[in-house]
């Protein structure tokens, strides 16, 4: 299934209009965004993003420049900097990273820029990594967003997607997908007080590419030795690639 389509439901908005309801979307719900993060997911979360960054910094060098693209509240560049790396969170949504901002004090290797990850406002092969968590799902082209991440990598850099996937195995698939089709959205609308946002989560999830598919995105934009793992029951998957 292609990423921004409309779904049967009409929650998704269209193509040419996703960028800017997306934009005002998490611009709208970026004080209750970490609570809701922590709280839908059971604070499972937290472990997911540690993840990604392992698998970002293996292999690589500590002390090198690491790109957070789609930051929103910079957790994942915040535990890039914890390990001594300097990190750059972007993310158009300016209130996102606004929200995220005490999370960074002392954090001197850590900065901030508000920008378009399908218009990176940095130089080719300018990061010795990249790492986007729950973004790469909300970009009006995944196929460039990704062309984009990669462009900004220098040579043996690597790219590692963190994004939601649904699970496979019964009954825990099923389980699941009722929690994540009506429980779900029903807290979420009643924590953030925004009426679609948490409905948005879900039909984009099943909208968006299946692993292999992801997979094959990430080899199309030259990258290699593609791989992904999934992580709590095949909740999220967290892929990765290098330039």
């Amino acid at each position: 299934m292609a990423s921004g389509s409309r779904s049967d439901s009409g929650v998704l908005p269209a193509p040419d209009e996703k960028a800017r309801a997306v934009q005002g979307m998490f611009s709208a719900i970026a004080p209750r965004y970490d609570l809701l993060n922590h709280l839908l997911s059971l604070n499972i979360d937290r472990s997911w993003r540690r993840r990604a960054v392992d698998i970002l910094l293996q292999g690589n060098h500590a002390q090198g420049r690491y790109l957070d693209a789609c930051a929103g509240t910079m957790d994942l560049a915040v535990e890039i900097a914890r390990r001594g790396a300097t990190a750059i969170a972007t993310d158009f949504a300016y209130p996102m990273l606004e929200a995220g901002q005490e999370k960074t004090q002392k954090l001197e290797n850590l900065k901030t820029a508000c920008g378009d990850a399908l218009r990176l406002p940095f130089r080719d092969a300018e990061f010795n990594g990249a790492v986007v968590g729950f973004g790469v799902r909300n970009l009006a082209s995944v196929t460039d967003g990704i062309r984009e991440l990669a462009r900004v990598l220098k040579p043996g850099g690597k790219l590692v997607i963190l994004e939601f996937t649904t699970p496979q195995w019964q009954p825990f698939r099923a389980l699941y997908m009722s929690y994540f089709k009506y429980a779900l959205p029903t807290i979420g609308r009643l924590v953030s007080r925004h009426r679609s946002a948490y409905t948005y989560l879900p039909a984009s999830v099943l909208q968006f590419p299946e692993p292999q598919q992801l997979a094959s995105m990430m080899t199309n934009a030259g990258l290699k030795d593609v791989k992904w793992e999934t992580r709590t029951g095949g909740v999220v998957a967290i892929h990765s690639g290098v330039k």
